[in-house]
């Protein structure tokens, strides 16, 4: 079987969806996280499923690629790399509430909180930004779609403006790419 059609097919859609994306809003994003470590906040990140292993990236990428070689660090904590706590939560508590629940313990005033979302509706993550929001935190929403509820939360984020989670997980992980070559010291 060749597949090189459908290949060609997936890498143009991807190519013009890259070109759609607001380069002007990645760069507020950007400033908002250079701002954060130079002021030594927490940048708080979680996502579902591919998300999940997306916001578990950033962690590595910030804390470590970026963040080598610097005084002033990245402080990157990812709320879905606790299994044990989320399954506590989720067991005792809600799973809509895995996310909100460990801010309630960790966050501190002027702390930022990303939520990435392909739809932008996954209810734990909704139910943090919101309550991120309510407590004077910066918060960002990493999207696709049309962005759902936490691009309208969000006070800075980044939409990629196509429903197909496949190409929109891409893209989350060539966003954390873009910034992590640029924001790091050595580029």
């Amino acid at each position: 079987m060749d597949y090189t059609s459908q290949i060609t097919a997936y890498f143009e859609r991807e190519k013009k969806v890259i070109d759609a994306i607001d380069k002007n809003r990645l760069s507020e994003v950007m400033n908002v996280l250079e701002q954060a470590r130079k002021d030594g906040r927490n940048i708080f990140i979680m996502g579902n499923g591919g998300s999940a292993a997306t916001a578990s990236h950033y962690v590595c990428d910030f804390n470590k690629g970026v963040s080598m070689n610097q005084e002033q660090r990245y402080r990157f904590i990812c709320l879905n790399d606790n299994v044990p706590t989320m399954m506590a939560y989720a067991n005792d508590v809600s799973y809509a509430d895995v996310f909100v629940s460990p801010l309630q313990n960790l966050y501190r005033m002027g702390d930022v909180v990303i939520g990435i979302s392909g739809s932008g509706n996954s209810e734990n993550v909704v139910r943090a930004m919101q309550w991120a929001k309510e407590n004077s935190a910066v918060t960002i929403a990493l999207t696709g779609f049309d962005g759902g509820k936490i691009h309208h939360i969000a006070q800075y984020g980044v939409n990629v403006p196509i429903a197909d989670m496949q190409i929109t997980e891409d893209l989350h992980m060539m966003l954390d790419h873009c910034m992590m070559k640029i924001l790091s010291p050595d580029y």
